[in-house]
Parts: structure tokens; sequence; C-alpha cells
């Protein structure tokens, strides 16, 4: 993930978008390019030609509130782009490295997921690793927390510990089993893009996001097309429809809510919005269900007590 010129590559993504009909500009000739000319942009906004040249080519650093509001406006962003462009205007020259997100998730989080076991659950960082969830959210997904896919680093021990996160966006582009399970893949891939984008920019020194985002870059030309596009998107609520192996079709509402003691988690949280997503969810909800608890010992076991074994999907 190169983030020498962010703000460069995302402003001339976005003018290229815009028509000069749109713009209320009018049309003289042939056009070389598509969009707006970066003349065009730099009078929209009231600024020099050779000051926003210079912020597409990444020499000009802090543009103000005022520039910045200008050119969302000229460029018609939507809030998402505007924040997205505010986060990549202020960040710093050379951003310091941010963890591999290995801080455990507290206890308090995991108590909640327990809570909550009624509906699929877990906490999500910057880089769209499960760093927990609960046993609907593993029986969704298939078992968010351990990811054998993963070419694992051997030169620490961190690295190989990240590499046994189950991670969301190399679930939806390297995991085969991802196109059945979502109906609207293609859905699924540009929302997951935006918002590792979008992350990107407010996390520039998330030394995990970045290897992820290189992995997929080389693995996956379908993500390198959409990476490309430079969309944002947030991840706040919304619909996602399932196929699942097991219960069949159904559409899941979820809400994303900051944790704010957490810098950077989320907490998502999956709900049932019909009688046939929640019918799926009692039937997957029994099938992550302890076994029946026997009164008395295994014949091999030495211990008295409980015998609560998981059933596998």
């Amino acid at each position: 993930m190169n983030a020498a010129n962010e703000l460069g590559r995302f402003l001339t993504s976005r003018r290229s978008r815009i028509t000069p009909e749109e713009a209320g500009l009018p049309v003289l000739g042939r056009r070389r390019v598509p969009g707006l000319r970066r003349e065009e942009v730099a009078d929209l906004a009231g600024v020099s030609v050779v000051y926003y040249t210079r912020l597409e080519q990444g020499r000009a650093r802090n543009p103000s509130d005022a520039v910045l509001d200008a050119l969302a406006r000229v460029l018609r962003l939507d809030p998402t782009e505007r924040a997205h462009l505010r986060d990549l205007a202020q960040r710093p020259s050379a951003a310091e490295p941010e963890g591999d997100g290995d801080a455990p998730v507290r206890d308090g989080l995991r108590r909640l997921l327990a809570a909550v076991g009624a509906v699929p659950a877990y906490v999500l960082d910057p880089a769209m690793d499960v760093l927990d969830a609960n046993a609907l959210a593993r029986a969704l997904f298939g078992a968010p927390g351990r990811d054998p896919g993963w070419e694992r680093d051997r030169e620490r021990d961190r690295e190989r510990e990240a590499a046994r996160r189950f991670n969301l966006a190399r679930h939806v582009f390297l995991d085969a089993d991802a196109r059945e399970l979502y109906p609207r893949w293609a859905d699924v891939a540009r929302q997951t893009v935006g918002f590792l984008r979008l992350s990107a920019g407010r996390h520039p020194g998330d030394v995990r996001l970045a290897r992820v985002v290189t992995e997929l870059s080389r693995r996956s030309e379908d993500f390198r097309e959409l990476w490309a596009g430079q969309e944002v998107r947030e991840k706040t609520h919304g619909t996602k429809t399932f196929r699942h192996p097991v219960v069949g079709d159904f559409d899941l509402a979820y809400e994303t809510l900051a944790l704010p003691g957490d810098e950077g988690r989320t907490l998502v949280v999956f709900t049932a919005p019909d009688a046939r997503a929640d019918s799926a969810l009692r039937l997957l909800g029994s099938w992550t269900a302890p076994a029946p608890a026997r009164l008395g010992p295994e014949p091999d076991s030495v211990t008295h007590g409980f015998n609560l074994q998981k059933r596998e999907i």
C-alpha cells in the first residue's frame, strides 16, 4: 500500500467522474481526459492551477479547511468522501507505524459477545481482522478466529499470530466459498474495498492493514481493480444477503458500533429483519448449541462433570 500520494490519486479519481456539463462548463472541441481538467477544478474551487497541480502531485501539504471545502463542493463528494479527503490531507508526511492489533479484546467485550448469543456478533479492527466473535458468528462465516489459508510469515511470532486471525477482506476475495455465501458478492466486494480504503485514510500507519492490502493486491485481480477505483464506504449499517450451506437464503440487518475505549475497533451485530431470517438464525443456533449434558463421567473419563462439546457445521 503506497501512501506517498494518496491525496493526489483520490483527487484525480474524483475529478475524472465529473463531466463539464455537470459542473456547468461549456464543452468546446475534443477532450483528451475524462471528467474535468486540473485547471477547471482549480478555477471552480477558487485556487490557482499551480497550487492545485501541486496538490495532485503530492508537493503541497496541509491545505486549509476552506480549500478542502471548495474542492469537496466542486467534486461533489458525499459525506464519507469528504471525511476521507480530510483524512488524506491532514495525514503526516511520514505516519508513525501503528500496532498489529495484537492487544487482547477486553473481558467486558467478550462477555458482551456471549450475552448477545441469539444473534451473530464480532469485534472488528481497521484491517478487518475479526478479533473475537460469538458462536453464531463463527457458524455464519465458518470459524472466525482461525484462517488456515493464510501464507504465514515465520519471521516473528506476532505476525504468525496475526496470520491465524479470520480476516473478512481475505475471506471475501480469497475464499472460494465466499461467492456462494454471498449471492450479491459484487456488492459485498465493493463495500469491503471501500471500507479498507476509508480505514487506510484514517490509520495510515497501520502495519497489519498495509499487509492485508498488499497481499490482496498481489493475489486478487478483482481486488486490484476495485482498489484502483478509490471508492470509500463507511460500514455503519445495512442489510447483507447470505446463502448458507446449512440454513439456506436469508437477509440479515447489521449495525456497526464504535468502541470509544478501543481506538479503531468496532462491534458488528447482526439482527433478523424478518421471520425467514429469525428462523434461519434459530436453526443455525441449534447447530452451535452445546450437546446435552450427561450425568456422570464418560467411559474413558477420570473426572465427574458435564461433557459440553460444540457441534461443528
